[in-house]
């Protein structure tokens, strides 16, 4: 459907565009971009948008709003919505859990990052932590327990263990010094 406008015309290609354009946005950015497409080829008219488009009218109109107030609507979604984090949840427990990883841990031995390489398995940690006194209830699952470790940017390491050596043959000194016989000195012994 082609638009006639003050500017120019918009063919379907375009028009296509535009709604691919919209559609990788998010946010205030994607309102912001719909508010001066309506306005440049929609005359402002927030059902116009919804003809040509296919944005919902009331999103334009709310667009509009924006854009001819200038103030931005922030969700509150971001700041409220959402788990917290284990750490912002028991902060104490996460000072602990900080202090026992650190004991721990060693610097990387090639210095190249900043990383530091802690020998406490995600499950010793948990059991140290209950030790101290923490209730089960702040005490995250293993497995949790290595993705928080890692935020506070310790990685863990798989404790290496000592290899059993093999088992050689000890040589006698006797097989060592001593020739074989031959069948003549054998007979000249005997």
């Amino acid at each position: 459907m082609a638009v006639s406008s003050p500017e120019q015309p918009l063919s379907s290609s375009q028009i296509e565009d535009l709604r691919l354009a919209a559609s990788k946005l998010l946010g205030a950015r994607r309102r912001s971009f719909q508010a001066e497409m309506a306005l440049k080829y929609c005359e402002g008219s927030a059902r116009l948008a919804e003809t040509v488009f296919g944005w919902g009218r009331n999103n334009v109109e709310f667009c509009l709003a924006e854009h001819r107030t200038g103030i931005t609507c922030i969700g509150a979604q971001a700041a409220c919505g959402g788990a917290k984090r284990w750490e912002e949840r028991f902060p104490e427990v996460a000072v602990t859990l900080q202090q026992l990883a650190e004991i721990h841990a060693q610097q990387d031995p090639s210095f190249l990052t900043t990383l530091a390489y802690t020998r406490l398995t995600a499950k010793a940690a948990s059991e140290q932590l209950r030790s101290l006194g923490c209730p089960d209830e702040q005490v995250p699952a293993p497995s949790t327990m290595a993705l928080i470790l890692n935020r506070m940017g310790y990685r863990l390491k798989p404790v290496v263990k000592a290899k059993p050596q093999k088992k050689i043959q000890k040589r006698m000194p006797s097989l060592i010094t001593s020739k074989p016989k031959t069948s003549k000195q054998i007979i000249s012994n005997a």
